[in-house]
């Protein structure tokens, strides 16, 4: 089956602009201020709801129907063999916690992923209307328009985005790795979906983002649009970036608040 990443990324695009998009509908049906009935994963703070089990059957409905031969991992519990060599990695509603708030900090992240890593991806916020996607050796784009990551040379001035677990042991060494690192940068947001936080690096409005525990849906997508758009990516300790820890910061920053988040951290 051929798979062109402009190919890929255009599928990307628009698995995410319309799971994203269904989800989106079915918040607003709901009454201002009333939350979707909701599960919960890893911890009783993890929630999922119907709408992102609908929007990653969706997703994976138009993939076995239009790429039979692909793998696919979902979040939602996706998990398809292939034999094409591509791999779909998908997270219908990334930052369930503020699309359950109704806040505005969620998105559909799509991706295919080969045995180099990412190919191609897509993430689509849908109450903002913005599509962020890339493909390998592509560029990265904001709904449309080319992007690159900001050309911060110093952390002192520079806004980094982070996350936290959803476990509460884990969360105590993250806020007292915050304590000390606070200080030395402009300031911190956490928007609580590390897709967004990412595209945000691509496109200048963080300097930096980190985080730990991701799972690949989580960045598949986020990480090769940052990429794309010219960030540096890494793990913390300065190695390929994985599910242990991600660092994606605009190449002025990167060794320095690399070096940064070590110290804080020890």
């Amino acid at each position: 089956m051929a798979h062109s990443a402009a190919d890929l990324r255009f599928l990307a695009e628009q698995l995410a602009r319309t799971a994203g998009a269904m989800a989106l509908a079915g918040r607003r049906s709901l009454p201002v201020g009333q939350p979707p009935a909701h599960d919960t994963k890893s911890s009783e703070t993890d929630p999922v709801t119907e709408f992102d089990r609908a929007a990653e059957e969706y997703i994976v409905g138009e993939l076995r129907r239009l790429r039979p031969d692909d793998a696919i991992v979902g979040e939602e519990g996706a998990n398809d063999s292939g034999t094409s060599g591509i791999e779909w990695h998908i997270d219908p509603i990334d930052g369930t916690a503020n699309f359950l708030y109704d806040l505005p900090a969620w998105c559909t992240s799509v991706a295919a992923v080969d045995a180099h890593g990412s190919l191609a991806g897509a993430v689509y916020a849908p109450v903002t209307d913005e599509m962020f996607s890339a493909e390998r050796g592509g560029g990265a784009t904001r709904n449309g328009l080319q992007i690159k990551a900001s050309a911060a040379t110093d952390i002192a001035l520079s806004m980094v985005g982070t996350g936290f677990s959803y476990l509460p042991d884990r969360r105590l060494p993250q806020a007292r790795r915050i304590r000390e690192l606070l200080p030395q940068v402009r300031d911190i947001r956490r928007y609580g979906s590390a897709a967004i936080d990412l595209a945000y690096v691509a496109c200048g409005r963080l300097d930096a983002y980190f985080e730990e525990h991701l799972n690949s849906w989580d960045m598949a997508a986020g990480l090769l649009i940052a990429t794309e758009a010219g960030a540096i990516t890494s793990d913390l300790h300065g190695a390929t970036p994985d599910e242990g820890g991600v660092l994606a910061a605009a190449p002025g920053i990167h060794e320095s608040l690399l070096g940064a988040i070590q110290d804080a951290s020890s």
